[in-house]
């Protein structure tokens, strides 16, 4: 099997990780258990090599070159709120369906089927990296589905609706598509992450115009996002010969991803522009991010005694909140409180930025800190169902009595609720240690 990755310094901290993995991905090859171009997942590489390809990390707010001020965070005096900041590349995308996906042999057990996607010029990631969870049907295997019909809030994991915002003026940029994996051997117990096949959007064509909002068919490729010519199957090869017939037929057999690009309507990129510059995320989550910043410009720009200063800052809120885009169950957890605290509200009270940004910091304070330190939540692991199970009975429960109790107060009193001894990190907001080095 031939591997080409790229020689930029991203890059070259994967390569030994990816090196590690090809043996196993040519023995499932070999052994016709995946076709020719699974390849071990480039992404989620780079998710598991550091922080600065996760949304936590793009979240923060970046220094201006001076390392006085805050470049992408700024005070409006006139709306007594963080200031909204347009970005070259806003928009929202849906997710609709991957269609003929080949499916794997017996050999190995699929834990998840996913696409992650990211903001890519061709040569390296300018993004976080986002992944959105699919779900499919015992009955049609080699199709993908975003967004299901569930009873109660959908999952923020499973949500199609995604968010996209860039300030990067590259003329190659687009999103990168890789459609994935999570498996485990079944005669060896080794868990994996394998690329089913990618595909990479250009946002702009040659004359720089933005390509117009609309649902796109992309077909997928295989290998890796630096390998050309590669079919995902080749038993499906687009370079089929034969009559214009056989041709269409197999044209659609081949893997692909159906994704609509939507336009913004004026409260969508009023809404979009209180976000960080660079984010990718979903959209049932982006009230909740936005009321993180406004807390953030609230106590980094209005409540500082001095711009200067670099003490350490005690807030709950902001030391812990960027690790519930790690752990999207906690997210949902709050998700919920929200609505139903929201539904609770009048006109006039939903009216008030600051009044609710004070309900929102109650409600962040019942349900997500106890959550987090409790020793009956299972650390997260992605794509172990044991782990998921237990991870949202414990959710639910908690929830439960919350709505029960009309607060968490006697769950934290309750002699059933263990908590994690007390550590200062769950109050104190290091905003030096948090801020992004520098943009991507």
């Amino acid at each position: 099997m031939n591997w080409k990755l790229h020689k930029g310094s991203r890059w070259s901290t994967v390569r030994k990780a990816l090196s590690e993995q090809i043996n196993t991905v040519d023995a499932l090859t070999t052994m016709g258990a995946i076709p020719t171009g699974f390849r071990p997942s480039t992404l989620f590489q780079l998710l598991e090599e550091g922080n600065q390809f996760r949304a936590s990390y793009f979240l923060q707010p970046e220094l201006t070159p001076s390392q006085l001020a805050f470049r992408d965070l700024m005070w409006d005096a006139k709306t007594g709120t963080i200031r909204a900041r347009p970005s070259h590349v806003s928009l929202i995308l849906t997710l609709w369906s991957c269609k003929m996906i080949p499916l794997p042999g017996m050999s190995i057990q699929v834990l998840s089927r996913h696409v992650r996607l990211c903001l890519f010029d061709g040569n390296k990631v300018l993004s976080n990296i986002h992944t959105v969870r699919a779900t499919w049907q015992p009955k049609k295997p080699r199709t993908w589905t975003f967004s299901p019909q569930v009873t109660g809030i959908l999952p923020c994991l499973l949500d199609g609706d995604c968010f996209l915002r860039s300030n990067s003026l590259s003329p190659d940029l687009g999103i990168l598509f890789e459609l994935g994996i999570s498996y485990i051997r079944n005669s060896t117990g080794e868990r994996g992450e394998l690329s089913c096949g990618w595909v990479f959007l250009k946002l702009f064509d040659a004359s720089g115009i933005p390509i117009p909002a609309k649902t796109y068919e992309l077909f997928l490729n295989g290998g890796t996002p630096y390998e050309k010519g590669v079919e995902v199957d080749n038993s499906v090869s687009r370079r089929a010969h034969g009559s214009v017939f056989h041709q269409m037929m197999m044209m659609r057999r081949q893997p692909q991803l159906l994704v609509k690009l939507r336009s913004l309507n004026r409260r969508s990129r009023n809404i979009l522009s209180l976000l960080p510059e660079i984010l990718i995320g979903s959209m049932c989550c982006i009230h909740l991010l936005i009321f993180y910043r406004q807390i953030l410009g609230d106590v980094l720009l209005k409540g500082r005694m001095s711009m200067q200063s670099a003490d350490f800052i005690s807030n709950p809120v902001l030391a812990t909140f960027p690790t519930l885009l790690e752990q999207p169950d906690v997210m949902d957890a709050l998700r919920s409180s929200w609505a139903e605290k929201e539904n609770t509200l009048k006109r006039s009270e939903k009216r008030d930025g600051e009044f609710l940004k004070a309900v929102f910091l109650l409600v962040y304070h019942d349900c997500v800190v106890p959550l987090l330190h409790s020793t009956l939540l299972p650390p997260f692991r992605w794509a172990e169902e044991e782990t998921e199970s237990a991870r949202w009975k414990v959710i639910a429960d908690f929830l439960k009595q919350n709505q029960e109790n009309k607060g968490a107060l006697q769950a934290l009193l309750s002699p059933d609720g263990v908590h994690a001894p007390f550590d200062i990190s769950e109050q104190t907001y290091d905003f030096l240690g948090e801020i992004r080095k520098k943009a991507v």
